[in-house]
C-alpha cells in the first residue's frame, strides 16, 4: 500500500491577506504524513510592480510576463511570499524548504509559443507551459523522504537559463501526477470559496461529487462561473494521469479535507 501524499496548493484572496494565511499555514502545519505546498503570488506582485514604475498587462485576464515582469515575478513569488511563507512554517514546527521549478531541474518548462486570440498572435512573454512526461521525481522523492516539506513557488525554468512565471494551479497537478506513481496522492486546491458551486451566487450550492459525465452535464448547462474552469480541467487532467482523487474548497477546511469526511467538491475517474 503506498504512502499517502496531500499535493496542496493555495491562492486567490488568501495570499493577498496576512492573517487569513497564517490561519491556513497554522492547519497547513497541523496535516499529518507527506505534504507538499504550491502557492500563487496574488495581486502582489503587481502592487510591487506599480511600486517600481512596472505596469501589468493582460490579455484575456492572462498576464503578459515580458523581460520587466520576469523580474518582478521571481523577486516577489520566488523571494518575498515564497520566503515568508516558509519562515512561518518553521515557526509552527514544520520543515519547510523553498523551491521553484528550476531548483534540482524539478520542472523543467517550455516557453509560450505565440497564440492566435481574436485573429491576433499574442506573445505571452515569459510564461511556461508544462508537460507531466518531463517531471522527475526523484529529487524530490528524497526531500520528503529526509523530513522536508517543500513548499513551491510558480516559476519554472526552460533549460536556457531562463525562468518562466506558470500557473500555479498547473504545477500542482504537475507535481501530483508525477509523484502518484510512489504515493497514494490527494491534491487539494484550496480557496476563498467552499468548492464548486452549483450557483456562483450562492456560498451553499456546493457539488459534493464530479466526475467526467458529471461535468460535461454541468458545461452543457453552463452552470459553472469561469474562473473555476481551468481549475476542474487540471484535476480532471490529474486523474487521467494517474492521481486517485482531487479536492476542491475552503481554505478554512484543509485540515478535514486530508480525512475521509470531506468538504468541498471531491473529484474522481
Amino acid at each position: 500500500m503506498s504512502e499517502t501524499l496531500f499535493v496542496v496548493k493555495i491562492g486567490g484572496n488568501v495570499i493577498d491577506s496576512p492573517d487569513a494565511l497564517h490561519a491556513f499555514l497554522k492547519d497547513f502545519a497541523m496535516v499529518k504524513g507527506h505534504k507538499i505546498l504550491i502557492h500563487g503570488g496574488g495581486k502582489i506582485a503587481t502592487k510591487i510592480g506599480d511600486q517600481l514604475g512596472v505596469q501589468s498587462k493582460y490579455i484575456n485576464g492572462r498576464r503578459i510576463t515580458d523581460d520587466d515582469t520576469i523580474d518582478i515575478v521571481t523577486m516577489v513569488y520566488g523571494g518575498l511570499v515564497n520566503k515568508k511563507i516558509v519562515a512561518q512554517l518553521q515557526a509552527l514546527q514544520t520543515n519547510a524548504i523553498g523551491l521553484t521549478g528550476a531548483d534540482a531541474n524539478m520542472i523543467p518548462a517550455t516557453k509560450r509559443p505565440l497564440k492566435l486570440i481574436n485573429g491576433e498572435s499574442v506573445d505571452f512573454g515569459w510564461v511556461g507551459d508544462v508537460d507531466h512526461s518531463r517531471f522527475e521525481s526523484q529529487n524530490l522523492k528524497l526531500l520528503i523522504g529526509a523530513g522536508f516539506t517543500p513548499v513551491f513557488a510558480p516559476l519554472t525554468h526552460d533549460g536556457q537559463g531562463h525562468i518562466l512565471n506558470t500557473n500555479a494551479d498547473t504545477i500542482a497537478s504537475t507535481l501530483a501526477v508525477g509523484l502518484s506513481s510512489l504515493y497514494h496522492v490527494r491534491l487539494i486546491y484550496c480557496f476563498e470559496k467552499k468548492g464548486v458551486l452549483e450557483d456562483v451566487n450562492n456560498d451553499d450550492s456546493v457539488i459534493r461529487n464530479i466526475n467526467k459525465e458529471k461535468y460535461q452535464q454541468l458545461l452543457a448547462e453552463n452552470k459553472l462561473f469561469e474562473g473555476i474552469l481551468p481549475k476542474i480541467d487540471n484535476a480532471f487532467d490529474a486523474i487521467n494521469a494517474g492521481v486517485k482523487e482531487v479536492l476542491i474548497g475552503h481554505a478554512a477546511d484543509l485540515v478535514k479535507n486530508t480525512t475521509e469526511a470531506t468538504e468541498g467538491t471531491l473529484i474522481t475517474r
